[in-house]
């Protein structure tokens, strides 16, 4: 046995058997892996729950603003509508016909996004911006002005 190499020994001829090589006490290298493992199933686990609860709180906040923004074109459209009268005293009833089209259309937008899903409403939203991706850009840097332009005269008002 003095001949004998003993970098070639193998686990079986050391006397270990197949269930020691398995288990991670016997083989230290083993346990760091095992504990690897479990982190990531771990957070995974965390990961998908957490996951699941965002999306459902964004689709609450996205069907909410849905609501809102429809019952906001319902009011605008009645707004307009009201108005078409005045505008008929004061311009023409042809004009006041130009307001309660106006109005209309816009009611008409707000049953469409009623009778339509949000995820509809994302779907759609996709496709138009693949579709034009141009159009896309000039319509949210034009929504940013606006929103910025709100959020501004709101702060320079709170200053007065």
């Amino acid at each position: 046995m003095a001949d004998t190499d003993f970098t070639t020994v193998s686990a079986t001829d050391a006397g270990a058997t197949t269930t020691d090589a398995a288990d991670p006490a016997a083989d230290p290298a083993a346990a760091p892996a095992s504990t690897t493992e479990q982190a990531k199933q771990t957070v995974k686990d965390y990961s998908s729950k957490y996951g699941a609860q965002a999306t459902d709180r964004i689709r609450t906040f996205a069907d909410t603003g849905k609501e809102r923004a429809v019952g906001g074109l319902d009011q605008l459209s009645q707004l307009i509508n009201d108005a078409a009268g005045q505008v008929d005293d004061k311009l023409g009833a042809q004009y006041g016909d130009y307001a309660r089209t106006a109005a209309g259309t816009v009611s008409g937008f707000a049953e469409q996004l009623k009778a339509k899903d949000v995820e509809e409403l994302l779907d759609e939203a996709r496709e138009f911006v693949r579709k034009s991706p141009g159009v896309a850009v000039g319509v949210a840097a034009a929504l940013g002005f606006a929103l910025a332009r709100l959020v501004q005269s709101g702060i320079d008002s709170n200053k007065v």
